[in-house]
């Protein structure tokens, strides 16, 4: 009798194992099969990107992530580069300006993926393609010192910025060097309610030009600027450790940028990039983007002091992502024609 039960257990024991080895996980959410490394090229602030290695380490930590973090235009550089050298580095990207993805698209160098998390983003958001998704939301709008712009005087349009109280103290980042800020410009500049008379009229009024979207941020913070056209995130930061700087969200028009994240064809660590992919649209990756200055892009998670994604919707510009990457190289032109 020992003897059957013994083997009984034997048996039930491994039917447990087979079923592990074929699903690919075991308790406590690690994987036997889930092991080696992923690479992901983004434009995200340093400690963002820690916050989602960590938080990843935790739910996988056989599997290592690494990183490399540069601005947009940097990161799509580095890509083409090792796109011409046979094979790139990353196996996700994730950039701030969505019609970078569809140049990618179109240089056939991402990966299909229909992650299952990515049911609880919008589908404004994610390519019908299945190419990319969304992987956080950026905002566009303006930044004031609280100390120099009396309440009722804080721009709540993009008008607003030509009032004369704004004279020579508007800042902005060279879209040149900034994907969101080029993002911003390009969707202006399209809408004939703006088009190049509004930049016109802001360089008129006195608006710089920073290198450096954080650059741009501080300077406002110390008061060397009354206001600048801000990303949200930046902005908040600076707030949340004390600086004297506001985020507003425009009234209406305000910029959203959906900031995608994609696979990369035929990279090195396929299977592990999937994973990092549904690991950032998970509920946890968003929470951990939320805690660290991000709006998060899923419609079940909202960050304490921005507005809802389904606000940001309905406030935002409609902005044609195709049209700005056939004429991203027009765009620049048109601006620093204006500005330079």
């Amino acid at each position: 009798m020992k003897k059957h039960i013994v083997v009984a257990l034997a048996v039930c024991i491994a039917g447990l194992s087979s079923c592990a080895k074929k699903t690919g996980h075991v308790s406590g959410g690690a994987s036997s099969a889930e092991t080696g490394s992923v690479m992901l090229y983004s434009s995200l602030k340093e400690a963002q990107l820690m916050a989602i290695k960590d938080g990843f380490a935790k739910k996988y930590p056989n599997v290592r992530m690494d990183y490399y973090a540069a601005g947009t235009s940097k990161v799509a550089t580095k890509m083409a580069a090792e796109k011409q050298s046979g094979q790139i580095a990353c196996d996700v990207v994730w950039v701030g300006d969505p019609s970078n993805y569809i140049t990618f698209k179109e240089q056939g160098i991402l990966e299909q993926y229909v992650s299952p998390e990515a049911a609880h983003i919008d589908a404004l958001y994610k390519d019908p393609e299945n190419y990319y998704c969304g992987g956080r939301m950026i905002v566009m709008g303006f930044a004031c010192n609280v100390n120099t712009v009396p309440a009722q005087e804080v721009p709540k349009t993009w008008n607003d910025l030509l009032k004369p109280i704004f004279k020579n103290q508007i800042v902005m980042t060279d879209p040149g060097e900034s994907g969101t800020t080029f993002y911003a410009v390009a969707g202006l500049l399209a809408d004939s309610r703006y088009g190049a008379a509004y930049f016109q009229k802001l360089k008129a009024n006195g608006a710089e030009l920073e290198s450096g979207t954080t650059s741009t941020h501080t300077k406002v913070a110390a008061q060397a600027y009354k206001v600048c056209i801000a990303v949200d995130y930046v902005a908040q930061t600076l707030e949340n450790d004390g600086s004297p700087i506001q985020f507003v969200y425009p009234e209406s028009d305000l910029v959203a940028i959906s900031s995608p994240i994609a696979l990369i064809k035929n990279s090195a660590n396929q299977e592990n990039g999937k994973l990092l992919y549904d690991f950032i649209l998970s509920e946890d990756g968003q929470k951990i983007l939320s805690d660290n200055d991000c709006s998060p892009i899923r419609n079940d998670v909202q960050k304490a002091g921005s507005i809802a994604p389904e606000e940001i919707v309905r406030r935002a510009m409609k902005i044609d992502d195709a049209e700005i990457a056939a004429h991203s190289g027009d765009v620049l032109a048109e601006f620093d024609s204006i500005f330079k």
